[in-house]
């Protein structure tokens, strides 16, 4: 797999073999080409899943050494040295981490576990307490990227945590992303995920708009986008989804709205932690709110311009 780019002050050395076990919680729209990704580099794995079916598609996936299943997180704790959790919010880590059965009862001195999900900063924070209450280490390690760039290996992610904890993780996150970014302490990533999703949501609101407004005014909305992206408000919204998904009318640019209003709500809930009053970030829960309520949850973002 290609290797990252981390930021270049950071002195982290390059590992490239994995020796540590590796247990994998999580074989979801995003787990499961991960953890393929990792058996693709000939990497044993033990999984937990609640969906036999993805336990499955996994199994059939190229690699050298069949996944072994196990039947509860601490099953899967008491033969790995990292766990990666892949999961869909902060509840799910916490039930999988402290519930009957969960990785705290099987945790020892020496291991990690890495949060790849997106999960609110304060929570995470409060779990790698409980985690390093037993001699173990937790470190946030959300992705960016698509589905495809979960399945080719070319995710971008941020990594939060101290720096040992880096070091021993960077060769496996090698495996699954490209362009590894360390962001600070454990629970600094999730925070950082969740505010440059929240840029992203304020991008793509102000380019559908634009072209509600240009249509209402009779412009030539493809030229509109080429005016866009050759000026001044050029971003990922207007480069990647309008022409693309929004006025092909396919609106399929591949991320739910109820993933995008899970971040804003996470970014929601920093704005909370730190009192700062978002007047923009305000707006964006407010529109993802109701595109929720009317879409539903599975509906592609770009289908906010339906909405709209």
């Amino acid at each position: 797999m290609s290797e990252d780019k981390a930021l270049p002050d950071q002195g982290l050395p390059v590992r490239h073999a994995v020796s540590d076990r590796i247990g994998f919680i999580g074989l979801g729209q995003m787990g499961l080409p991960m953890a393929c990704c990792l058996r693709a580099a000939g990497l044993a794995l033990t999984v937990h899943d609640t969906a036999p079916d993805a336990l499955e598609r996994l199994a059939a996936a190229p690699g050298a050494a069949p996944p072994q299943r196990a039947d509860s997180p601490a099953a899967l704790a008491a033969g790995s040295d990292i766990v990666v959790l892949m999961l869909p919010s902060s509840p799910v880590v916490a039930a999988v981490l402290e519930g009957p059965g969960g990785l705290l009862d099987a945790l020892r001195p020496g291991m990690l576990v890495i949060d790849m999900g997106s999960s609110l900063p304060g929570e995470t924070r409060r779990l790698a307490e409980r985690v390093a209450a037993h001699g173990a280490e937790m470190m946030d390690a959300p992705v960016s990227g698509s589905v495809l760039k979960a399945s080719d290996g070319t995710l971008t992610i941020m990594a939060g945590g101290s720096a040992g904890a880096l070091a021993r993780a960077t060769p496996l996150l090698r495996h699954m992303g490209r362009t590894i970014i360390p962001t600070g302490a454990v629970g600094s990533a999730h925070a950082m995920k969740a505010l440059n999703n929240y840029v992203y949501a304020a991008g793509l609101l102000a380019s559908l708009e634009a072209l509600r407004l240009g249509e209402r005014l009779g412009l030539d909305l493809g030229v509109l986008t080429d005016v866009m992206n050759a000026s001044s408000g050029r971003n990922v919204a207007t480069e990647t989804k309008l022409r693309q998904h929004v006025l092909s009318g396919g609106y399929a640019g591949g991320f739910q709205l109820g993933l995008m209003r899970k971040d804003l709500e996470t970014a929601g809930s920093i704005a909370g932690e730190t009192g700062y009053e978002a007047r923009s970030l305000a707006l964006c829960r407010a529109v993802w709110a109701e595109a929720m309520e009317r879409l539903g949850p599975g509906a592609d973002n770009t289908e906010l311009h339906r909405l709209l």
